[in-house]
């Protein structure tokens, strides 16, 4: 008797605790680091490391929610499932749609911006031929299978979080008191502002829930890499940005936008300020690797149910990985970034973001008793810290959202009609 192959739409579940808590910080560790940081300290002066630590417990909140959610429903999509299982198929679809669009138009602008970084270090060509290579190359990656994505992006954070240590090890001498002075010139305004900025330098960590039908022992490992991933983040900003804060203060931080490389141009340290350069290079690498994942079993969780062409569930027989999604996502982000960032689109980011996590705190409340690992008190928690920064958004952005949630709708309504025979 042969022995059975995998089914035509089965993932490999690949993925280690090591290989998740590696595609989680590769999410995170980018542009939140590297830019919004100086965003956020001309937002709330020093007071804004109050707000970044704010700002990881509603993530860590949200973050618990997404993998008691992703432990007993190890699909792909995350919250697109979880919504169509749980709440109903308006709910799900939104997360899901909402879901493309901010990662789609983000991965463009971490595209355009590994190549400006890396042009620093290598200047071949131009900024943008670097940004189209790195598209093409890591599409490819993903192509080739889970397992091999999930090395690369090990090593790609590895560089990454040893950039970051160095900086941390190397400013803590050079830090002045004088620089944490005013301590919250802005009053508990600014910090508030300050927080819901950097929220969303900490979302990265859904991306665990996205790809957890790739993950070993989903219902132990998922909870574990969510965490770890989480309270790493969490020590590793605020490190960093206490180190910022006391080397450059925040008037410096504020006027620039790469602040790190401000820092690292004040040490004295041996070649600080190409590791960070080359930190920062990493870090948007290890975020458009980590897009491409979450952004194809996207793809394929909405092909299996209708909300988009079926041909993205196809599965390639030999790598196991969603093909289709893959490429379709790839050709995408080559084009942004051919094009430029949609500024539109980008503004209301924040707004899909805000949705997403309601979604996920919300089905996290509807889970049978039995299945909550944390209670009912982290997804409330989850869902008033998302609330609450959703108050603080400008009008356009929240219409904005809506106006591009209103085209999926159309587009799924057109999909199901011709695919529902």
């Amino acid at each position: 008797m042969k022995k059975q192959g995998p089914k035509q739409h089965e993932l490999l579940r690949a993925l280690t605790l090591k290989d998740a808590v590696g595609v989680g910080l590769g999410a995170i560790i980018g542009a939140g680091i590297f830019v919004v940081t100086g965003v956020a300290a001309g937002i709330a002066g020093p007071a804004f490391l109050v707000g970044l630590l704010f700002a990881g417990l509603i993530a860590a909140f949200n973050g618990l929610s997404s993998a008691q959610l992703a432990a007993v429903y190890p699909q792909s999509g995350g919250t697109y499932e979880y919504g169509y299982r749980l709440l109903n198929p308006t709910f799900g679809f939104s997360a899901g749609w909402m879901f493309l669009i901010s990662k789609l138009s983000a991965a463009g602008v971490v595209a355009i911006g590994f190549g400006s970084y890396f042009y620093q270090l290598v200047p071949i060509h131009s900024p943008l031929a670097l940004s189209l290579v790195a598209v093409v190359l890591l599409t490819l990656a993903n192509y080739f299978g889970i397992k091999k994505a999930g090395m690369l992006n090990l090593v790609i954070v590895s560089f990454t979080l040893l950039s970051l240590l160095y900086l941390v090890f190397s400013g803590v001498p050079a830090m002045k008191q004088k620089n944490f002075q005013p301590f919250a010139p802005f009053g508990t305004a600014g910090i508030a502002e300050a927080s819901a900025l950097l929220f969303f330098a900490f979302t990265g960590y859904a991306r665990i829930a996205t790809l957890a039908e790739e993950v070993q022992e989903p219902h132990k490992t998922i909870p574990r890499a969510v965490i770890i991933t989480i309270v790493s983040a969490i020590l590793l900003y605020a490190a960093v940005s206490l180190v910022a804060v006391g080397v450059i203060g925040t008037e410096s931080m504020a006027g620039s936008k790469s602040p790190l490389q401000v820092v690292a141009s004040s040490l004295n340290t041996p070649a600080i300020k190409t590791m960070i350069t080359l930190g920062a290079s990493t870090a948007m690498l290890g975020v458009l690797l980590s897009q491409i994942l979450g952004i194809s079993r996207m793809l394929l969780a909405m092909g299996r149910r209708h909300d988009l062409p079926p041909v993205f569930e196809r599965v390639h027989a030999r790598y196991r990985v969603p093909h289709v999604g893959i490429f379709l996502t790839g050709f995408i982000i080559f084009l942004l970034t051919i094009a430029g960032s949609f500024e539109f689109i980008l503004r209301s980011a924040s707004f899909t973001i805000l949705l997403y996590y309601s979604i996920t705190n919300i089905a996290a409340l509807r889970q049978p008793a039995g299945e909550q690992l944390y209670g009912k008190i982290i997804p409330v928690l989850g869902l008033i810290g998302c609330l609450a920064m959703s108050v603080s958004l400008p009008l356009a952005v929240i219409l904005s959202g809506i106006g591009l949630l209103v085209i999926g709708f159309a587009l799924r309504f057109v999909f199901h009609k011709v695919y529902d025979k």
